[in-house]
């Protein structure tokens, strides 16, 4: 083997060095470089694994928080519906006691015009019965002073 090696000239001692070089070679850039570039690329990862995870607990939280307002919505909104249907039944209410009070105030003055019209045609009659009489009367004097 050895003539081998010698013919081709590689000499054996200077292959085993070489070997010895390689391999601390291979441990230091293992030990130096390798090992910190994967704990890097680990805490990386974890890192993005952690942001997904965040990212689609924030997502369920939106979900969840969307379903909340939209049910707060439709609450809110029968809520409105049913103030809205109360008030418009108060305003009918009101309006109709308005209504009552108007017409009741209303017969009320037509009767009192009606009593205080009646009240002055009974005056505005007994004044003409009065007038009336007093023409016959200067009337009955005329023609007998005549």
């Amino acid at each position: 083997m050895e003539s081998v090696l010698s013919t081709f000239g590689v000499d054996w001692r200077l292959l085993i060095i070489n070997a010895v070089n390689f391999g601390a070679l291979m441990l230091a850039l293992w030990y130096f470089l390798y090992g910190p570039v994967t704990r890097v690329l680990e805490e990386r990862r974890q890192k993005v694994a952690q942001g997904v995870a965040a990212a689609q607990a924030a997502e369920l939280k939106l979900s969840e928080i969307e379903g909340s307002r939209q049910e707060i919505l439709s609450v809110a909104g029968k809520e409105a519906d049913g103030i809205v249907a109360e008030a418009r039944a108060a305003a009918l209410e009101k309006e109709r006691q308005i209504l009552a009070h108007g017409e009741s105030a209303a017969n009320t003055m037509i009767k009192d015009a009606e009593a205080q019209a009646s009240e002055l045609k009974t005056r505005a009659i007994e004044e003409s019965k009065q007038e009336v009489a007093k023409l016959i009367v200067l009337g009955m004097e005329k023609a007998m002073s005549k």
